[in-house]
């Protein structure tokens, strides 16, 4: 039996209490302390970790002395400075929640903080870790014979509420296309095995939150939008997200074409959504169409149930957790998702948000250096 890795939680809320879930089905782990201000979110959160000491502050977790490694889970205007605290107090291994940052200013933060921390960081992308995402990334150069179009289509149901309604508002979230979709801007990178060079996108707030105001201040985030990046290889890959379709039959479609065929991967939302008069939800698909011979083929990608039951993103917060705990042991050297992926899926998010301001093509080396 391996030594119990000991985690301390920052947030748990209801991405964090997703993570607790998870954690709570690994082998030889365990939730040692907790810091969630929020007396309900904390009271939740002990349904999943009975045995975790509960802290009032960052300061008081990172005194917890059998800790092995640290998640950030808190809202997302929080994440920076709390690295800061632990490259301060106790670099310990960390796995920070998307998005890594939320204003441009954070990047000299993020610079100074990543050329010092001693312990290994890991951004956490969900999306990557999906069976039907991952299965797609595993077989998209065979099928497709390098990509030169890739589309993301995320049709879901609108923001959740939050504590303190904190995702309503730009200026804590980083926007919806920093704050939803740098997930998808990560796959963007990593599918195409490149970097972006500019991107062009439109968007709007139109059916959601058209009705609330939080002390006298409407929302200002977006619903709706299209974002185009090309890429310095010459492919090209556009985003379609509209947070008003949660009707649909499935989340996240992915289509990866090049001049061999196509594979797409077909990714329902959370189970907890779907209607009990419709069934049994759908089961995950990839789809793989040649040019020749033509003819696709349907694959059902199924999902531990268990995982499902443990949270709303297909299994993946759980796949996330078995990487990053080997990072933890010593198994591995590297984290999957880098600081640097982290900040790049960001700034793309930024540069997305810049565009649609602006009515313009942002080049991102103009937002990169004006982040620098």
């Amino acid at each position: 039996m391996s030594k119990t890795i000991n985690y301390g939680v920052i947030g748990c809320g209801m991405m964090g209490q997703e993570h607790l879930r998870n954690i709570a089905l690994l082998d030889d782990t365990r939730v040692a302390a907790i810091f969630e201000p929020d007396a309900h979110m904390a009271e939740e959160s002990r349904k999943f970790a009975p045995d975790a000491q509960f802290v009032d502050s960052v300061d008081a977790l990172l005194a917890v002395e059998d800790l092995d490694c640290i998640l950030i889970a808190s809202p997302n205007y929080r994440h920076v400075e709390q690295l800061e605290a632990l490259a301060t107090a106790r670099p310990l291994p960390v796995l920070v929640e998307k998005p890594l940052f939320t204003d441009p200013a954070d990047v000299a933060r993020l610079d100074a903080f990543r050329s010092t921390y001693p312990a290994p960081v890991w951004v956490a992308m969900e999306y990557r870790y999906m069976p039907p995402v991952a299965t797609l990334l595993n077989e998209v150069e065979a099928a497709t014979g390098g990509i030169r179009m890739l589309t993301i289509r995320e049709h879901r149901f609108p923001f959740l509420e939050k504590v303190g309604d904190w995702n309503r508002f730009n200026r804590y979230t980083g926007g919806t296309f920093v704050e939803k979709c740098c997930h998808f801007f990560d796959l963007m990178r990593l599918a195409l095995k490149s970097e972006p060079v500019r991107v062009l996108a439109s968007g709007g707030r139109d059916v959601n939150h058209l009705d609330e105001s939080y002390a006298g201040e409407a929302p200002d985030i977006l619903d709706n939008g299209y974002v185009i990046v090309d890429f310095a290889n010459g492919s090209r890959a556009l985003l379609e997200l509209c947070m008003f379709a949660e009707g649909s039959r499935y989340q996240e479609e992915i289509s990866a074409v090049g001049a061999k065929g196509k594979i797409e991967a077909l990714v329902p939302g959370p189970g907890r959504f779907w209607p009990e008069h419709l069934g049994a939800p759908p089961v995950p698909q990839v789809v793989v169409s040649p040019r020749a011979p033509k003819g696709p083929e349907v694959r059902d990608i199924p999902v531990d149930p268990a995982l499902l039951e443990a949270g709303d993103h297909n299994g993946s917060t759980f796949y996330q957790h078995q990487g990053f705990l080997e990072l933890v042991r010593g198994q591995r050297t590297q984290p999957d998702v880098s600081l640097d992926d982290g900040r790049m899926a960001v700034l793309m998010g930024m540069a997305a948000q810049m565009s649609m301001q602006e009515h313009r093509a942002v080049e991102i080396s103009e937002l990169m250096s004006t982040a620098a």
